[in-house]
């Protein structure tokens, strides 16, 4: 198997500086110094740090759904150009290791998606770990889809024009649904993955480079994964580790973006190159002076909204049937191919 190989070490961004200098200050402690609890809140008190101002759109919505496990609560967004009927439609899976996010988290990311692309947006609280794990999570997410393929009509959208995206554990959770719906009726456009957990074992050699001092720390990510999985037995499942899937063939067209000095940056670039081995369209994109979870920081500079940009012309270029990209936000980000 052939993988991309990672690029040469560039300098931090400014912004990426700036964001880990305002932790340093804070001097908060890490997640795994206290319970499941105590790390959302302390995540949940921490957004309006990182997240601008809410863009317009033309509605957000929420209503319940059935799921595996009980009652499911979606956020719906229809963005400003959004047609009523026969929208393309995007799933977002938040990010936050299994254990922490939820509708609020990633609220600025779903509304620039649902402008930027014309599209709604349908973001799912899906179950959390430790209460709920593996694989939980996954399976609330098949069901959200399920939905907006079953019910199209009810949501304004064109069942044959849904993708799913989302960053981190959200990634982790959008490869899965990808491999998962190759056999559905109507197949995915696209996967849209920010800095994607593909390989539940973590050993990959960016965990050693970044392992402390780039925000998300490697026993922090540990952490995370053993709330989620039920036992080591689990890294193997494709569901928890999408890498190693025997075949990534018949997958949705993907859009991965890598952060260049994040402990992910490394089983990002392979999934990638799995991806293209088995004949899957991919488009990747690095920002190299960037670290996790940059997206969800657009308080603090142009990165964050720029790769959601280049991850709707991505979609785009996937679906011939596209609408129109606003041109201001297909302007060229910071990123190196």
């Amino acid at each position: 198997m052939k993988s991309p190989s990672a690029p040469s070490l560039s300098p931090l961004d400014p912004e990426a500086r700036h964001v880990l200098e305002l932790g340093r200050q804070a001097d908060a402690l890490p997640f795994e110094t206290g319970t499941p609890q105590q790390a959302r809140r302390a995540y949940e008190e921490g957004l309006p740090d990182q997240q601008g101002e809410r863009e317009p759109v033309a509605s957000v919505t929420e209503r319940a759904i059935l799921g595996p496990g009980g009652s499911l609560t979606l956020r719906i967004y229809r963005g400003q150009d959004a047609p009523d009927a026969t929208a393309p439609a995007l799933l977002y899976l938040h990010g936050g290791g299994w254990v922490i996010g939820n509708l609020d988290s990633h609220d600025e990311i779903c509304r620039w998606f649902a402008n930027m692309a014309a599209c709604v947006v349908v973001s799912p609280a899906y179950r959390l770990a430790p209460e709920h794990k593996f694989p939980a999570a996954v399976e609330d997410c098949r069901a959200v889809l399920s939905f907006m393929q079953e019910a199209p009509g009810d949501l304004g959208i064109d069942a044959r024009r849904i993708a799913v995206a989302g960053d981190s554990a959200g990634g982790n959770l959008a490869t899965v649904l990808s491999l998962l719906a190759r056999g559905d009726p109507t197949p995915l456009t696209a996967q849209l993955l920010f800095y994607p957990n593909t390989d539940a074992a973590q050993t990959a050699d960016s965990y050693r480079r970044f392992a402390e001092g780039f925000g998300l720390t490697a026993s922090t990510m540990a952490w995370f994964r053993d709330h989620y999985v039920r036992y080591a037995a689990d890294f193997d499942d494709w569901r928890a580790s999408p890498l190693r899937a025997e075949s990534l063939a018949g997958a949705a067209p993907a859009f991965v973006a890598i952060a260049g000095h994040d402990i992910l940056a490394d089983e990002g670039e392979a999934y990638a190159g799995r991806l293209q081995d088995d004949g899957v369209p991919v488009v990747l994109r690095r920002w190299p002076g960037q670290i996790h979870g940059f997206v969800s920081m657009g308080r603090h500079g142009t990165a964050a909204r720029q790769a959601v940009g280049a991850a709707v012309a991505a979609w785009r270029g996937f679906d011939p049937a596209f609408g129109k990209i606003r041109p201001t936000d297909a302007s060229p980000a910071s990123h190196r191919d």
